[in-house]
Order: structure tokens, then C-alpha cells, then sequence
């Protein structure tokens, strides 16, 4: 991904201008890049004359991008209520589904316009118009004129403008966008969701994602660093250095050898650190073009030097060393702030994750953000970049379908093209449970798309999420794949395993077990497509769909069977839509499936999942809650998820005896279970003791008196003074002694004073109707979060949370100034 040389956000017109003539001088003879991010004025609705150079917009609201124009609300059940059957669910008959877009006014169209004042261009120099994605069916224009279009809203595109663009003058930019109903299958989000990039550069420079880098050799004393420039203009040469994470250069090469339009080089860097997830080391190369002595163009690109493979029997390495995916499916929106993608929270979430001991992420079931990747190259996580939810057949009445023949093979070039340099990508998805799986035509259609990833890249593999897995061993589907990745179904991967030639399984979803946090139904009993009165799901955790399992009966395949390379749970994080298994119940509006809840708290599942992935820091969790009343003397089972192998529970000082992993069922083999415990108040211990049989940890839940106060705890308590950054304030209210309250339900509110704003508020409750935009919010389960964003200005932040019966509660936070470069 390329680096941006000069960065300009969170500035008004008269700045934004201001800046491109302070720089025209110092920086004529390289390229300049400006986030539009401010003065865009916005539209719900049609509208036949708002493309037009001198039309008064006035009365439009005023925005930011990245913006999302649904997530406001309201919530409504009639917004793109399907009568569909669900296939992938086993569904034979049409019912009607409310929740199943996240019942938030993403459909219709939408018009966004700002004005652009483009210094007077040297002869010879060119404008580009970088959109990192748009929601959806973009429609670019220029000065009253239709300058390029898109039709996948999940794609990055750019345009030429600089023959349209009028320059030392107002420009007039304007984007319709347009989404159709029954076109998802989850929320998509409406409008610039992803960030807008003015880019200026010289006739003579780089081709917009025209560096390719690939680390063909890699050895301990030195890797071979492959970077192919693709340039426009003549009688130029290229001058690349390589730069170590300190920004120290390590080596410079230049060459004046041009094949066609590329350079070619190849640079050797000595004693290479690899990158991995626990070592993500991050070189930058620099290159630079010019003429003669005339510096005429410069990119910065970050890479890794890394190597993956897949092998028959072996599995998947990693700079040689075998190891196995424990990764997570993520949906793009961010929960409260929609699909208006934000750095802070996409770091929130990998932050949460990585505790989590997850490794990877599998973006479902759309292309990434430039954003994600970036984090995911810091942070350390590998990528499995997906492409499409639909070919030619369709699942939804207005999906891609209708755009596949014409738009596939340029919406993968896009998406590898951008995207190639990152080294958290370790493979390609070209699509998720397809119905082309069944048929001839669906097999040319996963060659013909697998044949373009490898044209374009040919450094990594490609795999599909296979739903039909029966029919792909039959036709031949699977068998071509790179990876063959299946989707649930584990009671068919030894056959699949067999069947494809491959010599490994990737299990690219799996689980798809549901529940909501602080939730706990009774008897517990493991059962399919489980309901209840209140629209919720039990976090026991043993609750899954007709089509899906358990998270045990992932772990057994990944930990007996070798050929089995890693898992991608559905979902790392709940999200808008799908809410299964209450697609057809009002109001459930969002999924239950996530590890954490729509809020970012991670649930009970989080911890077991930990207890497995987490090989730095032991995990001991215990659940249910222990405030039951009306429940004394009832059956109550506790669980506990941990990374020892044994623990004593006491109830009251009392000991329940104590329970020690077994292979005698999945559940047996990664939990500790005591069934029969009877309810009373008091105090539940947990003591869990190592292999020596000695004391290790302990963990306790109390039963909890009258709410009294609250606790807020900050993510961040200092934030960039940037009008973006976001520190997310978890709220918890306690007892008089501090212990949690976990039923509790009550209306808060909030206030954020100084340099700060109110940004959104989130609880986690599927079937919430609240406003994420409103400052008050029901808590759900005791606990919610509220979101506290800054302004340009540094200086003291104070949240401040008021509640009935309650202690209000003051947090205090900081922003701080930024450097621009």
C-alpha cells in the first residue's frame, strides 16, 4: 500500500487551498496527495440536477467523510424486509425477514458534493480521484460533467480528472450513489464510507499502485527484494532505497532500464527480520523517479519479508515453521459508527483480538479497507482477503450478480493491484458459499477467477468458502482450488480431505455458535436454532444453527487432525444484520454470532476461545453470573473456561469438588463443567491448579447487591486532538462494594465536556431500537459502551454519566496535538 507522501485532513476549504499552493513550490516536482475529508455537503434522495457545476447546495447537510448516511437511523422494520428463503441456512420456503439488512435506511440514493480549488498544473502533470470504496454505484462528477463510474461498493477505483479539471479555479465534484433494496444479505452501510484521495502528480511518475514487491528468496543471511515499478513518461530512471523500521536506509539501487513501462529490480538486504504475527517487522522501500537530476515522483511503500507455503500433508508454514490459522471472520461495519471506517476502532478491535490470541482475519465477505490492512501489517495479522458473497448465481435478488460478467475480472485487478504489498495478505478468497458450487459453470467460473488472482499475483494461493461441499468433491469445484476451504460441515472433512487433492483442509468459517453476552437460559441443554420470549441466546454456549456446531467440534479437528490447516470463526465481532436465528422476529436487528458483542465486550465465548489460542498469558473464566434470585436451590451449571487443565469450584467456601479435561466428549476435552450445582447466593470460586496439581489462579463471581455507582474504563485516556480519534469508555455498574451488577437495565446518560465530542453509544443488545447517536442508552447486562471523540483542538476531555438510583460518574481524558507532515 503506498504511503502517502503529504497527508491533508481535517481542514477547511480555505486550508485545504492554502496548502496546495504552500507546497506547490517546495513540492512541484512530486506528488501531492489530499484526504477529502471536510466541506462535503450531503443529499438523501434524488435529485436530476446536482450534478451540475453551479447547483446551489446549500441547504444540504453538512459532513465528513468517511460517512455513513444509515447508521443514524431509525431503526424500522419495513426497510428491505425480504420475503426470501434462505439457502444457506437449509430454508426451502420464502418467510418474511425483518433484521436481515440491519433494518437501518441504507437503501435509495444519496449525493455528495464539495468544490475544489486545483492549483494552475505545470504542462504535463496529472490529477487523479482515489475513492477507497463507496456504498454503492458510484457516479463521479466534475464540473457538471460524468467523469467515471463503479458499480461494487467494496472496491477501490480511481479516476484521470485532469482534463476535465479546471485549474486556479472552483471545481465542482459530485458523487451520486445508489443502493438497491434486496442487494445484501447483511448491513452494507450507504454513502463515502471509506476515505476520498485528491492525488497530484507529475506526467513523469508511478502508475497509481504501480510498485509490486515479493520476497522471492529469504535466508537467514539475506532476502532477494523483487520490486517492479510500473512509470509513465521517457528518458527517466529509478533510484529505490530501502529502509529499515527505524527509517534507516539499509541499500539504494537505481537503474535506467526499462522493459516496456516497468523497472525491474532486484536488492538484496542483509540479516532480513521476517515478519510474522508475533515479530511484524515492516521495511519501507522509496522510490523515486527522475529526469535526469530532476526529482520527478516518489512512493513509499511499506512491505514484509516473509514466506508462506502450503504443502501436501505438511499444511501451511510460515517462514518455515508450520503453524495453523486462528483466525476470525470480521463483517466491515464498526458497530455503532456503521461503515464509516475509522482507524481507532478498527485498532479497538485488533487490540481486543490479539489478547484474544487470534492470529488472523478473513474479511467477510468483501474487500478490506486500505485502513484494516495497514493495522494488520503493524499489528501482526495474517489476512485472508475475500472478494465476492455472489457470482453469476444470485443469493439475493440485487446483488453482484448483476454486475459479474462485466465487472469481476477488473474488480479483482483492483483488489490485488491495491493490496499486494501488504504481508499480512497470505491468501485470496474469491468468493463465500456460491451457488455456482453446483455444475460446470461453476467450476469455469472458480478457474477463470482463480486464474486472474494468479495472473495478477502470483506469489499466493487462492481458496473459496464452501458451503456445498458434497457437490464441489462431485464436480470438481474443489478439487482446483489452491486451498479448498470449507464452511462448516465438519462431519464431511475427512471425506473432503480424501476426496481433494490438495492434501489439506482450511476451515475458512466455522462455529457459527451464537449467543448474547450475560445471557444465561436454563435447562442447558446443546441444541440447534434454539428461541426465546426475549429474543436472545444463551451464553453457555452451547447454541448453534441447523447448518453449524459447537466451537468444540472445531478443536477437535484442528488439534487430532494435521491435514486440517486452521479455522476462521464466524464472527470475531457482532454486526448489523442477520440475525439469526431470529431472522424472522422483531426486533432482533443484529447477529449473535460474534466472540464479542456489537459493542466491543467480549462475551463468555471470547474466554474459551482464549484459553486455546493464547499461549502467552493463562485464561480463567467462570460463568454464569450469580445473581439468580427466585433461581435458590435450582440447577445452575458452572463452567469454566481456562488454559489449565484442572480446577476445585467452591459455593460459599464449600468445595463442589474438582473436574479435570477429558476426552470423554468435545465439551469435556476444553471445558470444565459442573452440572449439577444448586443455586444460592453467595460467593462462587474458581481455583485452578497446574499440571504439578499446586494452586495457579483463582477467579470468583459474588452475587451482587443494589446498583450504586459506576465504573468507566477507558481503551485510551489520551487521543489525537484530530477530529477523528475515538476513545471508547466501557460503563459498568457496581454495588455499593464494587461488585458487578449483571441484570442491570437502567437509562443512562452522558455528557462530554472540553475538547471532545459525543460521538455514538452502544450496548450490545441485538434486539436494541435506541438511537447509536442519541446520548442516553438502556444498559444491557450491566455494562455498555459509550464513544468519545475529539476535536482539532488538544486539551482536557470529561465524560460525564448520569443514571437513575445511581452515583453519577466522571471520567477524565486528554487529547493531544499531532504532527502533519
Amino acid at each position: 500500500m503506498n504511503i502517502r507522501k503529504n497527508t491533508f485532513s481535517g481542514l477547511g476549504l480555505k486550508l485545504l487551498v492554502a496548502s496546495f499552493f504552500a507546497f506547490s513550490s517546495s513540492y512541484s516536482q512530486t506528488r501531492i496527495e489530499i484526504a477529502l475529508t471536510d466541506n462535503w455537503k450531503f443529499f438523501r434522495g434524488a435529485n436530476e440536477k446536482a450534478f451540475e457545476k453551479n447547483y446551489n447546495d446549500r441547504d444540504w447537510k453538512s459532513v465528513k467523510v468517511p460517512h455513513d448516511w444509515a447508521i443514524s437511523g431509525p431503526f424500522d422494520k419495513e426497510i428491505d424486509k425480504q420475503m426470501v428463503a434462505i439457502t444457506q441456512n437449509g430454508e426451502t420456503k420464502p418467510t418474511e425477514k425483518t433484521g436481515r439488512t440491519g433494518s437501518l435506511p441504507y437503501t435509495g440514493e444519496g449525493w455528495y458534493r464539495n468544490t475544489l480549488k486545483i492549483p494552475a498544473l505545470k504542462k504535463g502533470q496529472r490529477t487523479l480521484l482515489l475513492f477507497d470504496g463507496a456504498m454503492s454505484e458510484p457516479r463521479v462528477y466534475l464540473n457538471g460533467k460524468l467523469v467515471g463510474q463503479w458499480n461494487y461498493g467494496y472496491n477501490s477505483f480511481y479516476l484521470d480528472i485532469t482534463d476535465q479539471a479546471l485549474t486556479g479555479e472552483l471545481n465542482s465534484l459530485a458523487v451520486h450513489l445508489s443502493n438497491r433494496p434486496k442487494s445484501s444479505r447483511w448491513y452494507p452501510g450507504a454513502g463515502l464510507y471509506r476515505n476520498v484521495h485528491l492525488i497530484i502528480k507529475n506526467e513523469q511518475s508511478i502508475e497509481q499502485w504501480g510498485v509490486s514487491i515479493t520476497t522471492p528468496v529469504i535466508n537467514d543471511q539475506q532476502a532477494k527484494v523483487n520490486i517492479k515499478t510500473r512509470v509513465t513518461g521517457e528518458n527517466i530512471r529509478l533510484v529505490t532505497q530501502i529502509l529499515d523500521a527505524q527509517g534507516k536506509e539499509l541499500i539504494s539501487a537505481n537503474t535506467n532500464q526499462l522493459f516496456g513501462q516497468e523497472f525491474d529490480q532486484n536488492i538484496a538486504v542483509k540479516d532480513p527480520n521476517r515478519w510474522s504475527p508475533e515479530h511484524p517487522y515492516l521495511y519501507t522501500a522509496v522510490s523515486k523517479v527522475y529526469e535526469g537530476d530532476v526529482l520527478k515522483d516518489e512512493v513509499k511503500t511499506r512491505f514484509g519479508i516473509r514466506e508462506i507455503k502450503y504443502e501436501a500433508n505438511k499444511g501451511f508454514s510460515l517462514n518455515g515453521q508450520v503453524r495453523k490459522f486462528k483466525g476470525v471472520c470480521l463483517h466491515h461495519d464498526l458497530g455503532p459508527l456503521g461503515t464509516a471506517i475509522n482507524t481507532a476502532a478498527l485498532r479497538r478491535q485488533l487490540t481486543i483480538l490479539k489478547d484474544l490470541g487470534c492470529d488472523a482475519i478473513r474479511s467477510s465477505h468483501n474487500m478490506p479497507s486500505p485502513e484494516q490492512l495497514e493495522l494488520c501489517d503493524e499489528m501482526g495479522f495474517m489476512f485472508l482477503a475475500e472478494s465476492f458473497d455472489e457470482w453469476a448465481k444470485p443469493k439475493v435478488e440485487n446483488g453482484y450478480h448483476l454486475y459479474f460478467d462485466t465487472d469481476a475480472e477488473k474488480d479483482v485487478v483492483n483488489l490485488v493491484k491495491a493490496n499486494r504489498n501488504h504481508p499480512s495478505i497470505v491468501m485470496w478468497s474469491s468468493g463465500n458459499e456460491v451457488p455456482d458450487q453446483w455444475g460446470a459453470e461453476g467450476v469455469k467460473r472458480a478457474k477463470w477467477l482463480q486464474d486472474i488472482f494468479h495472473r495478477e499475483d502470483p506469489t499466493r494461493p487462492v481458496t473459496v468458502g464452501m458451503d456445498q461441499v458434497k457437490a464441489t468433491m462431485e464436480s470438481g469445484f474443489g478439487a482446483l482450488l489452491d486451498v479448498p476451504g470449507l464452511n462448516y460441515r465438519v462431519h464431511l472433512y475427512p471425506e473432503a480431505y480424501e476426496a481433494f487433492p490438495q492434501g489439506f483442509i482450511l476451515g475458512s468459517e466455522t462455529a457459527s455458535t451464537v449467543s448474547s453476552r450475560g445471557i444465561y437460559k436454563f435447562p442447558v441443554v446443546k441444541g440447534a436454532d434454539k428461541q426465546y420470549p426475549d429474543l436472545q441466546s444463551s451464553s453457555y454456549d452451547l447454541e448453534y444453527c441447523s447448518w453449524s456446531n459447537v466451537p468444540d467440534d472445531d478443536f477437535v479437528l484442528q488439534d487430532d487432525k494435521p491435514w486440517v490447516i486452521g479455522e476462521f470463526v464466524w464472527t470475531g465481532f457482532d454486526y448489523l444484520g442477520e440475525p439469526t436465528p431470529y431472522d424472522e422476529m422483531w426486533p432482533s436487528r443484529s447477529s449473535y454470532f460474534g466472540i464479542c458483542d456489537l459493542a466491543g465486550i467480549p462475551k463468555d465465548r471470547y474466554y474459551l476461545y482464549r484459553s486455546r489460542w493464547n499461549k502467552d498469558k493463562p485464561t480463567l473464566h467462570l460463568l454464569p453470573h450469580w445473581n439468580w434470585e427466585g433461581r435458590e436451590g435450582e440447577t445452575t451449571p458452572v463452567f469454566v473456561y481456562t488454559s489449565y487443565n484442572s480446577a476445585e469450584l467452591f459455593l460459599n467456601g464449600k468445595s463442589l469438588g474438582i473436574q479435570k479435561k477429558s476426552k470423554d466428549t468435545p465439551q469435556h476435552r476444553y471445558r470444565l463443567m459442573w452440572n449439577d450445582v444448586k443455586y444460592m447466593p453467595g460467593t462462587l470460586k474458581v481455583v485452578a491448579y497446574d499440571d504439578a496439581g499446586r494452586p495457579a489462579a483463582e477467579e470468583q463471581v459474588v452475587t451482587a447487591g443494589k446498583p450504586h455507582h459506576m465504573v468507566l474504563e477507558a481503551d485510551r485516556k489520551e487521543i489525537a486532538a484530530d477530529g477523528k480519534d475515538i476513545s471508547f469508555v466501557t460503563v459498568s455498574v457496581v454495588d455499593k462494594d464494587g461488585n458487578p451488577c449483571p441484570t442491570a437495565s437502567m437509562s443512562l446518560k452522558f455528557d462530554v465536556k472540553g475538547e471532545g465530542v459525543f460521538k455514538a453509544v452502544c450496548n450490545g443488545d441485538a434486539t436494541s431500537l435506541e438511537s447509536f447517536e442519541q446520548p442516553t442508552m438502556k444498559l444491557f447486562s450491566g455494562k455498555l459502551v459509550v464513544l468519545v471523540q475529539s476535536t482539532t483542538k488538544s486539551g482536557d476531555i470529561t465524560l460525564h454519566v448520569t443514571g437513575p438510583a445511581l452515583e453519577s460518574s466522571k471520567i477524565k481524558l486528554q487529547s493531544a496535538a499531532v504532527e502533519t507532515l
